[in-house]
């Protein structure tokens, strides 16, 4: 099964340590926070039973109560809970909140893991400090601590492209069914994020293709619509304005310059 959620993860109980500001994460001792994950896993495990059962509303509930229990500053651990609430929200149609919960786990996972153009491209190896040519790129103290969780919880920069790869089908395929012009753009952004990276699976990669080839209509058909609405109601508004002078927008017609593009308006006579 795969990993997420929608609602942020709160604080952990209060930490030893004071932070200097009200938005630096609460930092845990080695001790607490493994009794912290322990406590979140738990509860994951609860909704990992309640999604194998379709009930997929109490799933949502437990890997909520997971993402309370877990360290805000543990970005993968919260992506996973969060791609889990997605995949919940899926099953139950529940689209925009699968959107939602999806983009917080890619959030999550652009913080451990920035992908490559986001502007810190980290090398190949799992160290996550250095370039491709293999120069040791400096990086800030706190993506340093996100990289440094990462590696505590052994887990890869590997087992994050694979996690980016199921947070991304759930977002795409929710911003598919939202429909609409804004979405199925954010649906295509995703397909060609997902079409251009090397660990897709066989049958994923199909679906992906699939996508790309049905969403160039839908788009437009989508433009067309909305930008038919929108033409509606400007018309509306026009007729409101004109109508106490016996006028309607029926009266005035665009005349378009054919030396210059530039279009006119005039009353029909």
């Amino acid at each position: 099964m795969s990993s997420s959620t929608d609602t942020p993860a709160a604080p952990a109980a209060s930490s030893k340590e004071t932070p200097d500001a009200d938005t630096e994460p609460l930092r845990f001792s080695p001790e607490e926070e493994a009794d912290l994950l322990s406590q979140s896993a738990a509860q994951k495990t609860q909704g990992n039973t309640f999604f194998s059962s379709a009930a997929y509303s109490d799933a949502i509930s437990a890997y909520s109560r997971a993402l309370a229990k877990c360290p805000n500053y543990l970005d993968y651990d919260i992506a996973v809970l969060r791609a889990n609430v997605a995949a919940c929200h899926l099953k139950l149609s529940e689209w925009k909140e699968a959107v939602e919960a999806a983009s917080g786990a890619l959030e999550c996972l652009d913080r451990v893991d920035p992908p490559v153009g986001a502007g810190k491209e980290q090398d190949k190896t799992d160290k996550g400090n250095g370039t491709a040519d293999g120069k040791v790129e400096e990086v800030d103290d706190e993506t340093a601590e996100r990289i440094e969780a990462l590696q505590r919880s052994g887990r890869s920069r590997e087992d994050v492209q694979k996690l980016r790869v199921k947070a991304l089908l759930r977002r795409a395929k929710a911003r598919s069914e939202v429909g609409g012009w804004a979405s199925l753009q954010g649906a295509e952004e995703d397909y060609k994020t997902l079409a251009a990276m090397p660990n897709l699976a066989p049958l994923d990669r199909k679906a992906v293709e699939a996508a790309l080839r049905t969403l160039p209509r839908r788009l437009d058909e989508a433009k067309q619509k909305e930008m038919g609405e929108m033409m509606g109601k400007l018309k509306d508004l026009g007729n409101g304005i004109l109508r106490p002078f016996g006028l309607s927008t029926d009266s005035f017609q665009f005349v378009k310059d054919e030396k210059s593009g530039n279009y006119s308006i005039q009353m029909n006579q």
